[in-house]
C-alpha cells in the first residue's frame, strides 16, 4: 500500500483551464475492504467545489452562506466509478468549468489514482441561491467574472 502524505492546500497553477488539488483516501472514507465506499466520492465532490470556491474563486462558504445569504445547492450529478480506490492513496482531482449560466454552474470532476489512472469522473450543477426565500438568483457580476478569470488564467 502507498505512503500516505497530506494532500496539497494549495491549487495547481500549470493546468489549463482547470482547478486541481490532491486528495487522500482517509480510513473514514472507506468501507472494511479498504476501498472507498462510493457514497464517499460525492462528499469529495462537495469538498472539491467548496476547496475550489475558497482557493481559486477567494469566496469561503463562509462568506458565501454566512455574510451574503446564499446557497450553492448541487441540483444535478452524475458519476462514473471507473476503478476502485484504496486507504491512504493520493487522489489528484480536477474541476473543469463546463458552462455558467444565469445562476447555475456547471463543473466535471474527475479524481485519478497515483499513478494518474482514472478512478471517478463525474458532472455537478450548482445553481446559486438565496438563502431566505429559497430562490435561484443570478449570479453577480464581480462572482461570474471571477470564475471567467479563473479558468481563463490556467
Amino acid at each position: 500500500m502507498p505512503q500516505a502524505t497530506l494532500p496539497q492546500t494549495e491549487p495547481d497553477t500549470e493546468s489549463q483551464g482547470s482547478f486541481r488539488t490532491e486528495v487522500l483516501v482517509r480510513f473514514a472514507d472507506c468501507d472494511p475492504a479498504g476501498m472507498v465506499f462510493y457514497p464517499r466520492y460525492m462528499e469529495m465532490f462537495n469538498n472539491l467545489v467548496e476547496d475550489w470556491c475558497a482557493e481559486g474563486l477567494r469566496l469561503s462558504f463562509a462568506e458565501l452562506h454566512g455574510r451574503r445569504g446564499w446557497g450553492l445547492p448541487t441540483v444535478h450529478l452524475d458519476a462514473d466509478f471507473v476503478a476502485p480506490s484504496f486507504l491512504g492513496e493520493l487522489l489528484s482531482a480536477t474541476i473543469t468549468l463546463r458552462h455558467l449560466g444565469t445562476s447555475s454552474i456547471s463543473l466535471a470532476i474527475r479524481l485519478d489514482g497515483p499513478t494518474g489512472d482514472e478512478r471517478v469522473r463525474g458532472n455537478v450543477v450548482l445553481v446559486l441561491m438565496d438563502l431566505r426565500s429559497k430562490q435561484a438568483v443570478p449570479i453577480p457580476r464581480d462572482i461570474e467574472a471571477r470564475i471567467h478569470g479563473y479558468f481563463a488564467a490556467r
